[in-house]
């Protein structure tokens, strides 16, 4: 039995579907049941996550519970800011676990976890020196700003030590979090890609819109695909809420071409997809997987992409352009969207990335030995 801890953000995305990926797959490959001990930062206040952060969690007993009545072998962390911390992982420890934590994102050092600023790449925060975020003013209000601060610095030492075993979701997010000071050891660290759901194939209509499906939020770049759609006069659906939503609206208000949707339902979102000519991921961050462009290329929808982070490793070369570069988007949009072949070579490149097998198989590496037959 593995058990998964996490503790599920405000705003909900890649995370917690690559969470029902690895439980799927983990299920059906390897043979092992799953389990989810869940928290959630809506109802969460601000005191409670203060007090989490500060403490290095709260109510550590939960998880050592949970971990004796599923009979779990192996913990499987994800976000255990603010309420789980490395108390979660030491109880599940004593409670006879294995553990295995997940690095998603660049939490162990960047209170963001994006390490964009104001719209721009930033690293300013190193190792367990986070005070340039307090200068920053990096969470928005001053008090939540020094508490993540401190809450990240005091525990990042402790998790990594906590852990049995590392799992990051592709080589590019561990060389990033290397540079970043992060103590990661020499070895112990998986690099398991997440599951991808392939869904129906599509056949790209080469005078359909582009799409921007995910977050809208700074890191992502939304804006420089807007203005992309004004250099280049083609028409841009985007798919998605988040705190930029009317900002974002309000650049693209004399852009009659470009037209926002909102949140969608997976069902809307592959019918539209099914309607697109290309897929943009303008990201200003390093992203360390890119779930919503393999989830594209794998039904046959091109992706245009900044070129940074884990989209190196799945966007072939042809189709990634300097992050921030309006123009450059747009002319690899126009030349992607008019290559007939280029669905199916990009479809190509994210199955050698997501792999069922091979992601099986790391995903057991991290594990430990497989549990005794019955």
């Amino acid at each position: 039995m593995i058990l998964h801890l996490h503790h599920r953000y405000r705003t909900l995305g890649g995370e917690e579907r690559a969470i029902v990926g690895l439980r799927e797959l983990t299920e059906e490959r390897l043979g092992e049941p799953t389990a989810l001990l869940e928290r959630d930062s809506t109802a969460t206040g601000p005191g409670r996550a203060a007090r989490g952060l500060l403490r290095g969690g709260l109510e550590p007993d939960e998880v050592a519970a949970a971990v004796r009545e599923h009979g779990a072998r192996v913990v499987h962390a994800h976000n255990v800011h603010p309420t789980f911390g490395v108390r979660a992982l030491h109880a599940a420890r004593a409670a006879g676990a294995r553990v295995v934590l997940h690095l998603h994102n660049y939490r162990l050092v960047c209170a963001v976890a994006t390490c964009v600023r104001d719209g721009h790449d930033c690293t300013d925060c190193h190792a367990r020196d986070t005070r340039p975020g307090v200068r920053h003013r990096c969470r928005g209000g001053t008090a939540e700003t020094l508490v993540y601060a401190a809450g990240i610095s005091r525990q990042q030492r402790p998790l990594i030590a906590a852990a049995d075993a590392l799992v990051v979701p592709s080589q590019a997010a561990l060389d990033r979090l290397r540079q970043l000071g992060a103590p990661l050891p020499d070895h112990g660290v998986h690099v398991v890609p997440h599951p991808v759901d392939v869904g129906p194939s599509i056949t790209p209509d080469p005078h359909g819109p582009a799409i921007f499906a995910g977050r809208l939020s700074p890191e992502k770049g939304v804006a420089v695909a807007i203005e992309a759609a004004r250099i280049s006069g083609r028409p841009l659906v985007v798919a998605g809420d988040g705190p930029l939503d009317a900002e974002l609206r309000a650049a693209a208000h004399d852009l009659p071409q470009v037209r926002f949707t909102g949140r969608l339902t997976p069902d809307a979102l592959a019918a539209l997809r099914a309607s697109a000519s290309v897929e943009l991921a303008p990201s200003l961050a390093h992203e360390t997987f890119g779930l919503a462009s393999a989830e594209a290329m794998l039904r046959g929808l091109p992706v245009v992409a900044s070129d940074v982070g884990a989209l190196r490793e799945l966007v072939p070369a042809d189709a990634r352009v300097p992050a921030g570069d309006p123009g450059a988007l747009a002319d690899a949009w126009a030349r992607v969207a008019g290559d007939p072949d280029a669905g199916r070579r990009q479809r190509d490149a994210a199955r050698a990335v997501t792999d069922g097998a091979a992601i099986a198989t790391r995903l057991r590496a991290a594990y430990g030995d497989a549990p005794p037959a019955d």
